[in-house]
Order: structure tokens, then C-alpha cells, then sequence
């Protein structure tokens, strides 16, 4: 007999959605449009994320912290997680979707470079940086919407690539008041900006405008990359998926409107604006286009090289060989109940030529 798939309980799902109630009013604002059967998984998804992000930004978390959440995270791929609800509900998408170990040990690994206080000497670093923290959820979110092909994944890691160069255009003031940096230190020195010296006494300029804007330039190519996945997810997921790009990429153009000054005040994108761009995205999530495949962004390929390796391998939620067989049977039944009625019904005799003579049934 196959193993039952694991579900979350409801109980800690709803814990989860508490969790998230407080922030990430992005992804709930994206989550209206996502179907019930992506959205509870991708409840547990981000407060996983919640909860690694909060035990290292605000408790003050170092290697000690770091180590504990690896070992929580080795709990949960194992099935037995931790007495927390979060834990519990993870460890019930990990096993249900067949998410590998490296997704979310990378989301650790990038949360350990902020505990270290790691700056980035250029873009590409950064990127690697951005990789880890939120390509690795884009990867995640991909898998939770029963997509796995590398194209897929390629480009819902770019999604989450561009939203976190977003996120560090956007929090410059309020990252430097913490005592960081993330804006490729090589860009900064060309624009005759010291990087110490400024995180002293962090204040606007055309400099730094320069700069902010030329990251947001970054974070727009990765989203015009991350199009051309749109069409390669699920029908009723496209919705959500677009408007998680429009209203993340419409937070440079609020930066832009104001000069490119995000140190003094951090940009919000107005509910009213997020209303227009959900109502735009259930249009331009239906009818994404197709585009050519594109190679995976550098700092992207192992997320891609280790969602292939694990569709080489069975996971405890993946279909067994034999459930796969009952299920062809199950649907050959129901063609040929439909082709023996449809026969019946027009007193025409069997074609010898398969289901695909029959109708449409035949033709999926």
C-alpha cells in the first residue's frame, strides 16, 4: 500500500497564517489570486522563511543560531520535526512536494552571510547573496505549484532574485541605520562613495541615487527574465505569480518618483495602486506568452541543478510507479466508458483506431 500524502494540520496552518499576518502584505496581497492548494503550502513556505529571517535579523542570532536552525531543518527533511508549528507544517510540504534539502539550507546559508555581516564587492555577488535568500523561495514556491522543469525553476529563481535586489534598493536607510550594507561596494567607489565613511552618517545624494537606480535597472532585467515562466506554471497559478512581479517591480518606480532617495523614507506601494495591479495581473497572468528558453543566471544554477537531481530520485510524496499505473488504468476506464456511450448513443461501430478516434477525451 502507498503511503498516504502528508497534509498540514489545520491547526498548524493556522498558526502559520498568524504568523505572516503581521508583515508580508505583498505575498498575501499575491496570495488572493493563488488557488487554495498552492496557497496553504505556501502559508508553511514563508513561515519557515519567517521564522529563520526572525531568529537571525531580530534576535540577534549568530553561528550558534544558524547551527540551530540547520538542525531543526535536518529534522523536518527527516519527517520528525520539532515540537513547533511551523516545523511540523514545513515538514509536511518538504515531504508532499519532494522539496530537496539544499533549497532551504541555501535560505540558511544567505541568512548566515546577514548574521556575519558579509557585504558584496559587485553585482554578481550579490546576486549569489540573493540566490540564497529568496531564489531559493521562488525555487520552493515553483515546486509547491507542481512544477519542477529546469526552465520552470530557472526563472522563478530570477523572479526571487529581482524581488530581493527590490528589497535592498528599497531599504537602503533603514539597512544602513542597522549598521549594513548591500549595494555592490565596486558601484559605490565609481560613484566616488566610500562605503564606511557614508554608513557613518548614511544621507541621500545624486550619487547614491545613481547607484539605487542602477541596481532597480538589475532587479528589472531579472524580472523581465522571470516573464517568460509565467506561462510555464498552472493556469490558476499565473494570476498570483504576476502580481507578485508587478507589485514587487512597482516598488522602484515609487523609489524613482522620488528622486531614487530611499534612505530617508522607505517606499510603499498605495493599496489603491496594489488593488489596480492585482486587477492587472489576472489579465496578464492568463494570457503570459511563451518565450524562448534562457540559460539559468550564474548564481541560480545549483537551485536548478538540485531540483533535476531530485526528479532522478523518488521522494516519500511522489507517485509510485504503481500508483501511476493505477491512475492510467483509472483514466483508460473512464475513455473507453465515454467512447462505449458516445458509440451507443450514435450507433456508429468502434473505429479500431484507439481513444484518439474518439472524441475528445481522446485528444488530451
Amino acid at each position: 500500500m502507498p503511503m498516504p500524502m502528508p497534509e498540514i494540520a489545520a491547526a498548524d496552518l493556522a498558526a502559520c497564517r498568524a504568523m505572516l499576518a503581521g508583515g508580508s502584505r505583498s505575498f498575501h496581497a499575491a496570495a488572493l489570486l493563488l488557488p487554495r492548494r498552492v496557497a496553504e503550502p505556501a502559508a508553511a513556505l514563508y513561515a519557515f522563511c519567517r521564522v529563520a529571517d526572525d531568529a537571525i535579523d531580530r534576535e540577534g542570532g549568530g553561528a550558534a543560531t544558524v547551527a540551530a536552525l540547520e538542525r531543526r531543518l535536518d529534522a523536518m527533511c527527516a519527517g520528525r520535526p520539532e515540537a513547533h508549528a511551523p516545523d511540523r507544517a514545513f515538514a509536511a510540504v518538504i515531504a508532499r512536494f519532494g522539496i530537496p534539502r539544499t533549497l532551504p539550507a541555501a535560505l540558511i546559508e544567505g541568512l548566515r552571510w546577514d548574521a556575519e555581516g558579509r557585504r558584496y564587492e559587485t553585482l554578481a555577488e550579490l546576486e549569489a547573496y540573493a540566490a540564497r535568500v529568496a531564489g531559493t523561495v521562488g525555487a520552493m514556491m515553483a515546486l509547491v505549484m507542481g512544477v519542477r522543469s529546469p526552465e520552470a525553476i530557472a526563472r522563478a529563481a530570477d523572479l526571487g532574485v529581482a524581488m530581493q535586489l527590490t528589497n535592498i534598493a528599497r531599504d537602503v536607510g533603514e539597512d544602513a541605520r542597522a549598521g549594513r550594507i548591500y549595494l555592490p561596494l565596486d558601484w559605490l567607489r565609481e560613484a566616488a562613495i566610500a562605503p564606511g565613511t557614508w554608513l557613518t552618517a548614511p544621507h541621500p545624494s545624486p550619487s547614491l541615487g545613481a547607484v539605487v537606480a542602477r541596481l532597480l535597472a538589475a532587479a528589472e532585467r531579472h524580472y523581465l527574465r522571470a516573464e517568460a515562466g509565467v506561462a510555464l506554471l498552472p493556469r490558476d497559478c499565473r494570476p498570483g505569480i504576476a502580481a507578485a512581479r508587478l507589485i514587487y517591480a512597482e516598488i522602484g518606480r515609487v523609489i524613482a518618483a522620488r528622486g531614487w532617495d530611499s534612505v530617508t523614507r522607505r517606499a510603499v506601494v498605495p493599496g489603491r495602486r496594489k488593488a489596480a495591479l492585482l486587477l492587472r495581473a489576472l489579465g496578464a497572468g492568463l494570457h503570459a506568452p511563451l518565450a524562448a528558453p534562457a540559460a539559468p543566471l550564474a548564481a541560480n544554477r545549483f537551485l536548478v541543478d538540485s531540483v533535476r537531481l531530485m526528479a532522478t530520485t523518488a521522494w516519500p510524496g511522489a507517485p509510485r510507479w504503481w500508483e501511476l499505473g493505477e491512475r492510467i488504468v483509472r483514466v483508460a476506464e473512464i475513455f473507453a466508458r465515454l467512447d462505449a456511450r458516445d458509440r451507443a448513443r450514435h450507433g456508429s461501430p468502434a473505429s479500431g483506431r484507439g481513444l484518439a478516434a474518439s472524441g475528445s477525451p481522446g485528444r488530451a
